[in-house]
């Protein structure tokens, strides 16, 4: 059974930076040997997330790449798509989109902005999951 894992981002230090909490993730996915994949909403949000990762933390390497061309997957255990790419089912999905992640996976992370306007469509996703049947879980970051 797929489980949906919410992250509700209260934190000041993610409340300015939500990818920063997304960096945090990866590196736990990262830690576990778990090839994950990040759907990011734009093409910008990738590039912020890839320069993020190299930066955020000088212990932790993270092996990312953006999904597109000159593809190394074996490489990459953390892949970053944009809309319209195509990107490799991966056992664990970051969300970072509108749309409820529907295909196959073990876990998808759902970060949930502070913002209460962007937490709406998020109960609304929440219901979409619950309805597949998903394990949910809710976390306050």
């Amino acid at each position: 059974m797929s489980r949906a894992d919410f992250y509700l981002i209260a934190k000041p230090r993610f409340l300015t930076e939500p990818l920063r909490l997304v960096c945090e993730l990866a590196r736990k996915a990262n830690d576990a040997g778990l090839f994950t994949l990040v759907l990011a909403r734009d093409q910008a949000q990738a590039e912020e997330l890839d320069e993020l990762l190299w930066a955020f933390d000088n212990d932790a390497y993270i092996p990312h790449q953006i999904a597109g061309e000159d593809m190394d997957e074996e490489e990459a255990l953390v892949l970053i798509a944009v809309p319209g790419t195509e990107a490799p089912a991966r056992p664990l999905v970051i969300n970072l989109r509108d749309d409820p992640y529907l295909a196959a996976c073990d876990r998808v992370l759902e970060v949930v902005p502070a913002d209460p306007e962007a937490r709406e469509p998020l109960r609304e996703r929440w219901r979409q999951y619950k309805a597949l049947g998903f394990d949910l879980n809710k976390y306050d970051m």
